[in-house]
C-alpha cells in the first residue's frame, strides 16, 4: 500500500507539462470551486429543511440521498485531471451545504475516501441553512488559520428607485432571508482559510453572494456590499503580508462584467492590467469566448469564478502560481433532452442529477529545479 500511495504521489507531484517547446517538470494543484445545489441530509434540523426531507415536497429519501453523494463524488474526483493525470484537486470550494455532516458523507465515498480531505465548515446565519466549506487533501495542505466573516446587509441597502415589472427570481432556489426585525438581510458568511500549500502559505476565500431574488437591478447592492468585503478582507491580508497569495472562490450571482466583481473585488480581465494587491479573473475572458456555468432563460453566464492575486501571476515559478482556469462540464453532467437541453443536470422529478452549476477551476503550478 505504500508503495502504491508513493507511486501515485510521484506522477502528482512531477507532472510534464510543456512550456516554450521544452519540458519542465512541475508541481501541480487543482483548484475547485462547485455549487452542490441542495446538498441536504434526510434529517429534519431547525434550518427551514422541510422541503428536504422524506415527507417534504423533494420527496428526499436516503437513497436519493446517496445518489447525490455518488453523483458529486463522480464529478468531484475527474475535476482537473486533464492536466493533473491520478489526482482530484487539492482543493475544493462547497455552497449549498447543509451541515458538516453532509461533507463528511461525501469524503466517505469511494470516489473520493482514498484522498483523505478535510473540511473547514462553520454554520452561517443563512435562513435556508446552506454554507459554504472548503475541502482539502491533507497530505498537501496544513491550515494554520480560519474563520467566518459575516456579511451584514440590511434591507434598506436596495435602490428604491429600481422599476423591474415582471421580472421573476434569477435563482428559483436561492432566496435570502429579511428578518423583519432588524432589516437584516441573513445570508452566507464568508470562508478565510490560511495555510501552508506543501509548504507554501496561501490564503483561500470562499464566497457565495446574495441571491438575485427580487430582480437582478434590485437586490445588486447585496452583491456590491459583498465585493467590497471581499476586498477589504483581501486588503488586511496585505497589510499583514504584502507578498501573500490568494485565491477568491465562490458563487457570486454575479457575472464576471458586473459590478460587485469589476469596482467591488477590483478584478481584471487582462494580466497586463493588474497592478500590485490587484486581482486577476480569467474566469471573464473566458465568458467573452462564449463559455458559462450556469444557464437562465437560455442565456449562459458565470457566476462561479476564481480569481487570483497579482502575486500569483507573476512570472517567476520557483514558489506556486496561477497556470490556466477551466470549467468541467461533461456530458454526462448535461441534460440531453427536452426545454433545458444542454443546461446541466439537476435534481428533478424522475432523477437525481448533478447541480444546476458546472464547476469552475484553475491550475497552481510550481517548477522543480
Amino acid at each position: 500500500m505504500r508503495i502504491k500511495k508513493f507511486i501515485a504521489l510521484f506522477f502528482v507531484l512531477f507532472a510534464i507539462i510543456g512550456a516554450n517547446g521544452q519540458s519542465k517538470k512541475y508541481i501541480v494543484h487543482t483548484v475547485a470551486f462547485y455549487n452542490f445545489e441542495n446538498l441536504f441530509d434526510t434529517i429534519n434540523e431547525a434550518n427551514n429543511d422541510e422541503e428536504w426531507l422524506p415527507n417534504g415536497v423533494q420527496n428526499w429519501t436516503s437513497e436519493k440521498y446517496h445518489k447525490k453523494l455518488h453523483n458529486l463524488a463522480h464529478v468531484l474526483s475527474e475535476i482537473g485531471t486533464t492536466e493533473n493525470p491520478n489526482n482530484s484537486p487539492t482543493f475544493i470550494g462547497g455552497a449549498e451545504i447543509e451541515n458538516r455532516g453532509v461533507l463528511e458523507d461525501l469524503i466517505k465515498e469511494p470516489a473520493l475516501i482514498n484522498k483523505d480531505y478535510g473540511i473547514v465548515h462553520f454554520d452561517s446565519p443563512d435562513k435556508r441553512g446552506i454554507d459554504v466549506a472548503l475541502l482539502y487533501q491533507k497530505r498537501h495542505f496544513k491550515p494554520t488559520s480560519y474563520k467566518n466573516i459575516p456579511l451584514l446587509i440590511y434591507k434598506n441597502q436596495l435602490k428604491a428607485n429600481v422599476k423591474e415589472k415582471n421580472e421573476k427570481d434569477d435563482a428559483a432556489d436561492d432566496k435570502s432571508e429579511v428578518d423583519k426585525n432588524l432589516d437584516r438581510v441573513f445570508t452566507r458568511d464568508i470562508l478565510l482559510v490560511t495555510g501552508l500549500l506543501d509548504g507554501e502559505e496561501i490564503n483561500i476565500m470562499v464566497n457565495h453572494w446574495p441571491s438575485r431574488s427580487g430582480g437582478e437591478k434590485k437586490s445588486s447592492p447585496f452583491r456590491e456590499a459583498a465585493g467590497r468585503l471581499d476586498r477589504k478582507i483581501m486588503d488586511s491580508i496585505y497589510k499583514i503580508n504584502p507578498n501573500a497569495k490568494i485565491i477568491n472562490m465562490g458563487d457570486l450571482n454575479d457575472g464576471t462584467y458586473n459590478k460587485s466583481v469589476k469596482e467591488g473585488v477590483g478584478a481584471m480581465r487582462k494580466k497586463e492590467d493588474v497592478k500590485q494587491f490587484g486581482v486577476y479573473n480569467p474566469f471573464e475572458e473566458m465568458f467573452y469566448k462564449g463559455n458559462a456555468t450556469l444557464f437562465y432563460r437560455d442565456a449562459g453566464d458565470i457566476f462561479d469564478q476564481i480569481m487570483v492575486s497579482e502575486t500569483l501571476i507573476q512570472k517567476d515559478t520557483s514558489s506556486f502560481r496561477y497556470w490556466k482556469a477551466g470549467i468541467y462540464n461533461k456530458p454526462f453532467m448535461i441534460t440531453t433532452v427536452g426545454q433545458y437541453k444542454g443546461y446541466p443536470l439537476r435534481h428533478g422529478s424522475s432523477e437525481v442529477g448533478y447541480s444546476d452549476h458546472f464547476p469552475a477551476y484553475i491550475y497552481l503550478i510550481k517548477e522543480v529545479k
